[in-house]
């Protein structure tokens, strides 16, 4: 009898194309050797899937216009990232390093929302269920007997077991730690494998639009911090969470980065502690703590992470240099952005950049590429490189052209309100984006039309 013959195919790792060779390149997403072999499925019978009875297609009008009341998660921060809560029969996936805070995130998530009345399935393909109740004793939030009988544990890998205590349970949330660990016995592949994502989030995504249940997916993140498994995995869900940080630090920032339901680059900012994340209400001065006084090289700017303007530090270190070729490290900020900066310098101003070192560093650990911080990184140079301290209630932010150009930026008014309520009274800005604020109350406006004017506010 002829033995069957075992049906493979290769995948892209990074965004799921299928071929039935190997190649080095993937054709469709151009990434160099992504491309691994994996077992398939067979085709059914018919060669098709079958049709839903219940699925026809419908007009706008039949769609009608009414917006899904969000549910509260029990933390500000989480809720603004989100666009103001969970959508039902979502599908959101929070990506993050080892050890950053995503399950603890999760559990006080969970046990917030079976408190205020929702029924909560905890899926853990990672811990058992002593570790899950260890770690829940240390977390503030207690939960009453009437709460704990709205929240389940279920520790289990297995696909068809997990969909079959969704559907005994019926809850309003599942939360599945991690996605990397489920595992289908409709592929015939390892745990984690590009098959095996995808056809456990599929599954997970039609039960979330047929059931209107929400789920909470966690995904593992490779070293270069993006989520592990195909491309087609952020496609997929509706929103896209990232929980950065230094995991042997403190606070915490949860960034989306894709939100079909909000503003995307929303942050919220966390901190952790010994009984689980608190909230950072005050962003701007969380960032600004610890600021040097009366030291050169270090000025304030204004940011906008979605909707949100936030202040941060620009600090600048500028040195002679001993060698021949001058040394340039940038920490938050883009390194080619930083570069460019110093060339406008040199060419615009005389200043012998390539004489100096250069480190530019943002405070409080955030990541920045925004363009509007182009003119507080180009006056902490110029405060660095003449050693004189900008004034403490000084803020500056706009965008730097190639020609030392101060250009307009986004959300003028909103920054200018932030740096008011923070203490700012002097805010250095471009001057195209004072024909539209007009007079604002405590606050020196004071607008430049290029680095020329701003670098002689250093003196």
């Amino acid at each position: 009898m002829a033995k069957a013959k075992k049906m493979t195919a290769f995948f892209c790792q990074s965004c799921g194309f299928e071929s039935a060779k190997w190649t080095g390149q993937c054709p469709a997403c151009k990434e160099w050797n992504t491309m691994v072999e994996e077992p398939v499925r067979g085709k059914t019978q018919t060669g098709t899937l079958r049709r839903s009875e219940s699925a026809k297609a419908v007009t706008l009008d039949e769609i009608g216009e009414t917006e899904k009341e969000r549910t509260d998660t029990g933390f500000t921060e989480l809720n603004r990232v989100l666009g103001g809560g969970i959508v039902p029969g979502s599908l959101l996936l929070i990506g993050g390093d080892p050890g950053i805070g995503k399950s603890t995130l999760l559990l006080q998530v969970a046990l917030h929302m079976a408190e205020s009345g929702k029924r909560i399935l905890y899926v853990s393909g990672e811990e058992s269920l002593s570790q899950i109740g260890m770690r829940a004793g240390r977390l503030r939030e207690k939960i009453s007997p009437e709460g704990k009988k709205n929240l389940f544990f279920f520790c289990e890998t297995l696909l068809s077991e997990i969909m079959a205590a969704v559907e005994e349970k019926k809850p309003h949330i599942v939360i599945i730690d991690s996605i990397q660990t489920m595992v289908s016995e409709e592929v015939q592949a390892s745990p984690g494998s590009v098959s095996q994502v995808r056809e456990t989030t599929g599954v997970l995504l039609r039960a979330a639009k047929e059931t209107g249940t929400t789920f909470l997916i966690v995904g593992h993140v490779t070293k270069d911090g993006t989520v592990a498994g195909p491309r087609v995995l952020e496609h997929m869900v509706d929103a896209v969470l990232y929980f950065e940080g230094d995991r042997y630090a403190s606070y915490r920032i949860l960034r989306g980065v894709k939100n079909r339901f909000g503003a995307t680059n929303e942050i919220g900012i966390f901190e952790m502690q010994g009984d689980g994340l608190s909230e950072v209400q005050n962003a701007s001065e969380f960032l600004l703590s610890g600021r040097p006084k009366d030291a050169s090289g270090a000025i304030v700017s204004c940011t906008v992470e979605g909707t949100r303007p936030l202040l941060v530090e620009v600090q600048a270190l500028i040195t002679k240099t001993n060698f021949g070729f001058p040394k340039r490290q940038s920490t938050g900020m883009e390194y080619n952005r930083v570069s460019v900066l110093m060339a406008v310098l040199e060419k615009r101003l005389g200043i012998p950049m390539s004489e100096y070192d250069a480190y530019v560093n943002l405070a409080g650990g955030m990541k920045q590429k925004e363009p509007a911080l182009d003119l507080s990184v180009v006056l902490a140079i110029l405060s660095g490189y003449r050693n004189v301290a900008i004034r403490p209630d000084m803020i500056a932010f706009g965008e730097v052209g190639l020609s030392g150009e101060v250009r307009a930026v986004q959300m003028t008014k909103e920054r200018i309100r932030e740096a008011v309520k923070m203490g700012f009274t002097t805010i250095v800005l471009p001057k195209a984006g004072l024909t539209k604020i007009g007079e604002i109350d405590g606050a020196e406006l004071i607008g430049v039309e290029n680095i020329r004017e701003a670098a002689e506010l250093i003196h």
